[in-house]
């Protein structure tokens, strides 16, 4: 390996001349790295900006609902007996409240058993079927129903409840005991509660069944049936065990083998004198949009008023919200004269253009009609160092006086002429203003109807006990109980099993079952628009309507025209597909085709600053252009940095050649010197002898 000393030969720096000199020829790299710098700054800067806008949107979008400018409060002045709760659709008065029932679950309790443990009947295989209803008629004695021939209906009867499906649990030789019981109870998790409690007594122990609901629908009925592999013998107690202690239908005819310790009872009050029933101690819309949580029996007055704290805290929200951004957008663009410092984005025309956009939106009008169209009539104006203020004072004459306009200043408001259209939303391109609303067709629900006429009346376990179900495009498999039935507990029957289905449940999907004159049974779901269907087959589709297999009628979805303009139907939704409407929702709940009166849509404030803003930010917006110009800039920047660095390459190759070449030859002159220098020397001294 060859060594290099520039300059030992001649005494020459190569290495620092040429250093000193590539210094020279760096400085425009310098430059570039400067620049750089400060387009990363600006970046960052722009950064912080978005951060900033993305902050003050999600602050205004949550102020764009009405029902944040609606608040209404509801108290009880005894809040011991009732609390309450309102919704913006609560009317302000003074109600009073006199309760005089709380709702409650139905318990039954079996006869005393000497032991928990000990096996009850022979082990065959049983089940029992709980169902959920309604008992009335008749008078209750000793925790038994009976008749009462004084009473309007003398002899007690048990209504299922069609919306409430049977549960159904198994015991076998594994179970066959109360503690058995109990368990296989609880973990079937079909809206009943087992335990066992005891009384001290010779058979003290006593298995207590309690529905995991209030309220009248739901009382339960047990039947209690054995699979037909294990042979019954009624005469056999062995055989009987199971029936004769959990047997209960509280029915003329009906088995009472349990006692009723409590009776399922809704909650029961009177609001100005009006009776109001309610399935569970939270009773909602006895006073229009109102939850009362009913605690105990007695009277008091609830007061529903304007929550006008609530909403002056909003407003406030909207100021600090501004004031925020404002600050950041200050810091960031700038000049500080006591430091002398201007901020990253000064003189960036973009920043100006955003901060003067917000402002404008913040003094223009907004609403349509009403008292109020403008913030600084709500105590909302700008000061002398551009900050947003609030007067708490003309805030408060603005509720006095125009409360219901408040929430059309500052939120998107919709509504309608015709009662049975309901407002739902709008999208970002929804124009202020009033539109025409024509329906030509109203959204149906999916159905499918039998053929057989009347349906058979004789379920029978295993014959045509069996429906499968496709809802929704949802499947199902569903089991009806074998028995006798009316037409009307046919009808019953068939709901309350395919509405407590589990795989329908789950999904929140519901159907309702009739039979027309003729005893022709239908079966309708609850939801309206194309994705509405029923199909049914099975085993019971035969008996029950008349064939093997029935692919209902799909539902239709709504049609109509929103200003002239033909709108997008989804059920019972219609939305505006262009114009001035596009994405304005309502949902069309009854009435019929035709003409149906106006739509009206109004933005608030801080729906406009929302949209406003959404220019701002996002993929598309304005500070993501910039900055996305700005990394073009430093891509750039740094393509020229790469295309110097090569030419300052070569001119350093070429400087140290250049002096290693001048190195050289000043190092053969000083050896020419040093000979020339000797020679003379010599002669010299040749001449001094001579």
């Amino acid at each position: 390996m060859a060594l290099s000393s520039p300059g030992i030969g001649s005494n020459l720096d190569v290495n620092s001349i040429v250093t000193q000199l590539m210094t020279a020829e760096s400085r425009p790299l310098t430059l570039l790295a400067r620049k750089e710098a400060g387009y990363q700054a600006r970046i960052s800067a722009f950064g912080s900006l978005n951060s900033a806008l993305g902050a003050f949107q999600d602050k205004v979008s949550s102020l764009s609902t009405t029902t944040r400018f609606n608040a209404v409060t509801a108290k009880a002045a005894d809040d011991t007996i009732v609390k309450g709760t309102a919704s913006s659709k609560a009317v302000a008065g003074t109600y009073s409240v006199d309760v005089t029932a709380l709702a409650q679950a139905q318990s039954l309790s079996t006869a005393g058993q000497a032991s928990t443990t000990g096996a009850i009947g022979d082990g065959g295989k049983t089940t029992l079927t709980f169902s959920f209803g309604t008992i009335s008629g008749g008078k209750l004695e000793n925790g038994k129903y009976v008749s009462d021939p004084s009473a309007s209906q003398p002899d007690p009867a048990f209504a299922q409840d069609p919306d409430r499906g049977s549960g159904s649990v198994t015991i076998d030789s594994s179970n066959n005991s109360l503690q058995g019981i109990r368990d296989a109870i609880n973990k079937a998790n079909i809206g009943v509660t087992a335990t066992i409690v005891s009384d001290g007594s010779a058979n003290p122990y006593h298995l207590v069944l309690t529905s995991s609901k209030t309220g009248e629908k739901s009382s339960m009925s047990v039947a209690v049936s054995r699979d037909g592999s294990a042979p019954n013998d009624p005469a056999n107690p062995a055989h009987t065990a199971l029936a004769d202690l959990l047997t209960y239908k509280a029915a003329s005819g009906g088995t009472q083998n349990m006692t009723q310790n409590s009776a399922g009872q809704d909650a029961q009050m009177t609001v100005n004198g009006i009776a109001v029933r309610g399935a569970t101690n939270t009773v909602r819309e006895a006073i229009q949009g109102v939850t009362l949580d009913v605690q105990k029996i007695g009277t008091t007055n609830v007061t529903v008023a304007r929550d006008k704290a609530t909403v002056e805290s909003n407003v406030s929200a909207l100021v600090k919200a501004y004031n925020e951004l404002d600050k950041t957008i200050k810091s960031l663009s700038s000049y500080n004269a006591t430091t002398k410092v201007g901020g990253p984005l000064l003189g960036e025309s973009s920043v100006r253009s955003i901060q003067e956009q917000v402002r404008k939106t913040l003094t223009g009008g907004a609403g349509v009609g009403g008292a109020l169209s403008s913030l600084s009539q709500a105590g909302v104006s700008f000061e002398k160092d551009g900050t947003l203020s609030l007067d708490s004072a003309k805030l408060n004459k603005a509720m006095t006086d125009n409360f219901d306009d408040l929430a059309a200043l500052f939120a998107s408001t919709g509504s309608a002429s015709d009662s049975l259209v309901s407002f739902v939303g709008s999208g970002n391109k929804t124009q202020a203003g009033t539109s025409s609303l024509v329906i030509d067709r109203m959204a149906t629900r999916g159905s499918a109807t039998g053929s057989a006429a009347p349906a058979s009346l004789a379920i029978t376990a295993g014959v045509n006990d069996k429906l499968e179900l496709t809802i929704n495009g949802v499947k199902g498999s569903v089991t009806l109980a074998a028995g006798s039935y009316t037409q009307d507990s046919l009808v019953t029957q068939i709901q309350s099993a395919i509405n407590g289905t589990a795989a329908f449940s789950s999904m929140s999907i519901g159907v309702s079952v009739s039979a027309d004159p003729s005893g022709k049974l239908s079966v309708t779901s609850s939801r309206y628009g194309a994705g509405s269907t029923v199909a049914i087959s099975g085993n019971g589709a035969q008996n029950l309507f008349g064939s093997a297999s029935i692919e209902g009628t799909a539902g239709l979805d709504v049609a109509g025209k929103i200003n002239g303009i033909a709108a997008t139907g989804s059920g019972q939704r219609l939305t505006g597909a262009s114009g001035d409407a596009e994405g304005l929702s309502f949902e069309i709940t009854g009435g019929s085709t035709g003409d149906r009166g106006t739509v009206t849509f109004s933005n608030g404030y801080a729906s406009l600053l929302s949209r406003v803003v959404s220019g701002f930010v996002g993929t598309d917006g304005m500070v993501t252009r910039q900055t996305d110009g700005l990394k073009e800039t430093i891509k750039d920047i740094g393509k020229s940095r790469e295309a110097m660095q090569l030419k300052l390459a070569g001119i350093e190759k070429r400087y140290r050649a250049q002096f290693s070449a001048l190195d050289t030859m000043i190092s053969k002159m000083n050896t020419t010197s040093q000979f020339l220098s000797q020679q003379l020397t010599q002669i010299s001294n040749l001449t001094s002898q001579s």
